[in-house]
């Protein structure tokens, strides 16, 4: 019989994911600085060349089914930063971006459900709808906010880029172990060339000559944020953490992520942070705690009072 799946997060463990909470969380601001001079799709292509370029002359190829590798490549690469940049091009401030993206942990539960026949115990569901309300209250004071307006172009195409992303943590927990970081490599040559055909056919070749020849020193370091920090170290450790743990301990864990988003778009970018917003960001750790650790203390409680 095979080992039974770990039922908590170890010190490490939880150490990965405060890494990735925070490198993701800081992501939208630095989203929202690279698109003041490059436009939505060639910045989806900046940021793929330089995770793939020079990476995968020192990682060996993963050892993924070709399907699989370009199945994971056009869903979590391609098609979430596709959405996720167009979103924030067309108005989505990178606070709002951070918390609406985030329904990418219930889409993954329920395709998990529906692909492996994840069983949900009531930890889990009643955190997620802990959580839920949480993610309702930023989202409502949000959207009232002065200077935070919300459009509905960029609601859609941020829970299209949401969606993307379930499909490819689906994606990841299918090919099971392997070198993560060869995985997030080697994928990332697959979206460079339909980043750069979507970039000539909507922004066109003066744009993209503009925007090439005019590189200033902010653009430079957004890219190598977002290429490096935000997708070779996140999702090397986010990818370790599904391939390890259960689907449904791990996504959760990014309901923090637009706690940091708000935090960093209101110091950074001059996004209001209201008092109710930091109240429902502590609502939404609450329903994480629930989630991660609800059942270990229920079953505490349970032999406690069994004494």
């Amino acid at each position: 019989m095979g080992a039974s799946p770990p039922k908590t997060f170890t010190l490490s463990q939880l150490a990965l994911a405060l890494i990735v909470i925070l490198l993701w969380g800081l992501n939208f601001v630095v989203i929202k600085i690279g698109l003041k001079e490059v436009p939505p799709f060639l910045l989806g292509a900046l940021r793929f060349l330089l995770v793939a370029f020079p990476a995968i002359f020192f990682l060996p190829r993963p050892k993924v089914a070709l399907k699989w590798l370009l199945a994971y490549a056009l869903t979590i690469s391609l098609g979430q930063f596709a959405f996720l940049f167009s979103a924030m091009s067309v108005g989505m401030p990178a606070g709002l971006a951070s918390l609406v993206l985030q329904a990418q942990a219930f889409f993954t539960v329920g395709l998990s459900a529906l692909v492996f026949g994840d069983k949900l115990r009531a930890s889990n569901i009643s955190g997620m709808l802990v959580a839920s309300i949480g993610l309702l209250l930023l989202g409502s004071v949000s959207i009232s906010a002065s200077g935070s307006a919300i459009t509905l172009a960029g609601f859609v195409l941020t829970l299209c880029a949401a969606l993307s992303w379930s499909c490819g943590n689906v994606i990841n927990k299918k090919i099971g172990a392997t070198s993560v970081l060869s995985l997030v490599a080697w994928s990332a040559l697959i979206p460079i060339i339909p980043f750069l055909l979507l970039s000539f056919a909507f922004e066109g070749g003066a744009a993209i000559t503009h925007s090439l020849m005019h590189l200033t020193l902010s653009s430079v370091l957004a890219v190598a944020y977002l290429a490096l920090a935000a997708t070779l170290i996140g999702y090397t450790l986010w990818g370790t953490l599904l391939s390890s743990l259960p689907t449904h301990m791990v996504a959760p864990l990014t309901l923090l992520v637009p706690v940091i988003g708000l935090s960093a778009a209101w110091l950074l970018l001059g996004e209001a942070l209201k008092p109710l917003q930091m109240a429902g960001a502590a609502i939404v750790m609450l329903g994480l705690l629930i989630n991660v650790f609800g059942g270990r203390v229920l079953a505490s409680w349970r032999r406690a009072l069994a004494r």
